[in-house]
Order: structure tokens, then C-alpha cells, then sequence
């Protein structure tokens, strides 16, 4: 795992309901949690962690169902299940003071959860908000012809399950590509991890479930206007969502300004990781 092996940091904390999730502790002083995109886990991070774990301490979390956290066919993993459970996260380490800082799924989740505990948190940073499907997996979709053709299959009943058993390095490699420009292909060991992470049992479930709860991450838009800490809205100008997808959210914000970063696609954290490390510490 890169850096993030050298920390040696990694736990697991049980917030009830058959829930653990697993997440790593770095560095010292006020509290910063990092939340990830679909199909990913805290591995994502690896090349922001060390610098941000000289400032803050860092706890990255894998999303309920992602990562190494526990698996559970028998929820639906939606955007108010993630946002519960890291409330949960938030409350059982009883945590003030935080810094919410979230990609794309993680994005919102840092709106949501600060809109649901906001005497916890004094500040928000949400690259590549993933608010605006109008249909299965419509993000992913729009990365690239492979990502569009493959994806859809994934929203067929039985087909779709069947079908995901056959994804692989290659097919996750290609259409993950979809979502970077500056960078051609994901680091190949990270997306080892993520391949590997794909083979833990139920995971192809809430793979294909967090899709299929699309309209949850669209709803959640309406949570943004009761967020009271300062919120930092980032895109990259490659990301998936429209121009006048980031306004609406911009919008729902109370109009706040957009930061948007060049040659960046929707994986910013692995794609342009310097840039918003710079956006992140000089707040």
C-alpha cells in the first residue's frame, strides 16, 4: 500500500448495526477526515496523507462496504446509510473540530454529514461533487465508451450480477481511466488494491448496489442549504459533471465560488494530488 504501509496506522472501529469500518490514524492536531470515491477505499489518499498528517490528524475511512470495512448484502448502500455511518465514525471517537474533506461520493458525504453534525465540524472541502445522475452509474458512464457499454450491463437484473463476477484488473483499469486526465492510468498498485478488494465476498453487492441508489446522491442536493461551516468547492475542468451541474450545486451552496483545477480529471486525489493539497492546507 505505498505510503500508507510506512504508517502503520490502520484500525477498525465497530459503530453498531453490524457495521465496522476500517480506517487509518496519522499525524497530530485538529481532526481531518478523508472519504473516498465509489469503487474505491482510503488507499486513494496515499499521496496526500504523509504531507496532510504533518498538519492535522488524519483519519481516512473506508465507506461502509468498501475497502476492508464490513460487508452487509443485506443493507442498501445509499447515500443516507454512508452518511449515518460517519456520523457514527464522528461520534463514537467523539471528534470536534473537524475538517470534512471528501471526493466525488466522499464529496457529498462531507456536505451531508456537515449538515447533520455541524457542531462537529468547522470546515468542508468537496472535490468533484457526484450529485447529478439521472441514471445508473450516469457518472462513470460518461467517462469513456468502454465505462458507458460495460456499466449499463451492471443495471440488468440477474445479467448484471452475473456479469460484474467477470470484472477484473483490466476492465477496472479501463474504466477508471475515464476518470483521470492528467495521468493516463491509474498507479498501477493502487488499482492492484482496488482489483483485489473487488474478489472479498459480497462486494460485487454493494458495488452494484451504491449504482443502483444513484437517486439517493442526486437528493441529497437538498441538505447542502442547512451546511453552516465554510465549504470549499473544487473541480477538476475534466470532471465528469457539467458546467451547469457544478453551478446547481454551487448554488444550493449559497452561491459560494468554485475552484476549478486544469488538466484534472474526476479522480483528483490520484490524478492531480499536489493541486489540492495546496487548495486543502492554505485554508
Amino acid at each position: 500500500m505505498n505510503h500508507i504501509s510506512k504508517l502503520e496506522q490502520l484500525q477498525e472501529i465497530n459503530i453498531g448495526a453490524n457495521c465496522t469500518l476500517r480506517y487509518l490514524k496519522a499525524g497530530a492536531g485538529k481532526p481531518l477526515i478523508l472519504m473516498h470515491t465509489i469503487r474505491t477505499q482510503l488507499d486513494y489518499f496515499q499521496e496526500v496523507i504523509p504531507e496532510l498528517a504533518k498538519h492535522y490528524t488524519v483519519y481516512a475511512v473506508d465507506l461502509p462496504g468498501h475497502g476492508r470495512s464490513s460487508i452487509d448484502t443485506r443493507v442498501n448502500y445509499d447515500e443516507p446509510y454512508m452518511r449515518k455511518a460517519i456520523v457514527a465514525f464522528i461520534e463514537k471517537l467523539d471528534l470536534s473540530d473537524v475538517t470534512l474533506v471528501g471526493e466525488s461520493i466522499g464529496a457529498v458525504l462531507a456536505l451531508t454529514v456537515a449538515n447533520e453534525v455541524p457542531e462537529r465540524i468547522i470546515k468542508v472541502i468537496s472535490s468533484n461533487t457526484y450529485d447529478y445522475e439521472t441514471r445508473y452509474a450516469d457518472g462513470l458512464r460518461r467517462g469513456n465508451i468502454f465505462s458507458n457499454i460495460v456499466i449499463a450491463n451492471y443495471a440488468v437484473p440477474i445479467h448484471g450480477a452475473i456479469f460484474a463476477l467477470f470484472e477484473n484488473w483490466l476492465f477496472l483499469g479501463l474504466a477508471m481511466k475515464g476518470g483521470l486526465r492528467n495521468k493516463s492510468w491509474m498507479p498501477s498498485k493502487l488499482l492492484s488494491e482496488f482489483n483485489r478488494t473487488g474478489f472479498r465476498r459480497g462486494y460485487r453487492y454493494v458495488e452494484r448496489n451504491v449504482f443502483a441508489n444513484w437517486r439517493s446522491w442526486n437528493k441529497a442536493r437538498a441538505q447542502y442549504t442547512g451546511v453552516k461551516a465554510p465549504v470549499t468547492l473544487v473541480y477538476g475542468d475534466h470532471d465528469w459533471s457539467t458546467i451547469p451541474e457544478r453551478q446547481r450545486t454551487a448554488k444550493a451552496l449559497g452561491n459560494i465560488n468554485i475552484i476549478t483545477l486544469e488538466n484534472t480529471g474526476h479522480f483528483g486525489f490520484v490524478d492531480n494530488p499536489k493541486k489540492l493539497l495546496e487548495v486543502i492546507l492554505k485554508l
